[in-house]
């Protein structure tokens, strides 16, 4: 059961991860990571480590449009100074909703 103090700071916290509908409409298709389906929005710092963090699950792209998004999320991640600790975009997929698994 979640206190009310927890449930004060979800609430605060909505707004801060979040783009409105309206925003992400106006936004140009190149700041997305997977463009052609509007996937995974790269805008800041926080949006550029939830696309890395959500790699996996993104369905229906094939590898090209993955190698091309992957190519997109690091130079957002230069951009806005992320670190990123793997080597490509292999090493992200875990077996998620995808369905892949982690090549050894």
């Amino acid at each position: 059961m979640a206190t009310t103090r927890r449930k004060a700071a979800a609430r605060g916290n909505r707004g801060a991860a979040t783009l409105s509908s309206e925003k992400r409409n106006r936004m140009r298709t190149a700041s997305f990571a997977f463009p052609k389906e509007r996937k995974e929005p790269l805008n800041d710092a926080r949006h550029v480590r939830n696309a890395i963090a959500r790699f996996d699950q993104v369905e229906g792209v094939s590898d090209s449009e993955r190698q091309a998004a992957w190519r997109r999320i690091r130079a957002a991640a230069r951009k806005f100074g992320v670190e990123i600790h793997v080597r490509g975009w292999r090493q992200l997929m875990k077996g998620g909703r995808t369905g892949r698994t982690r090549s050894r």
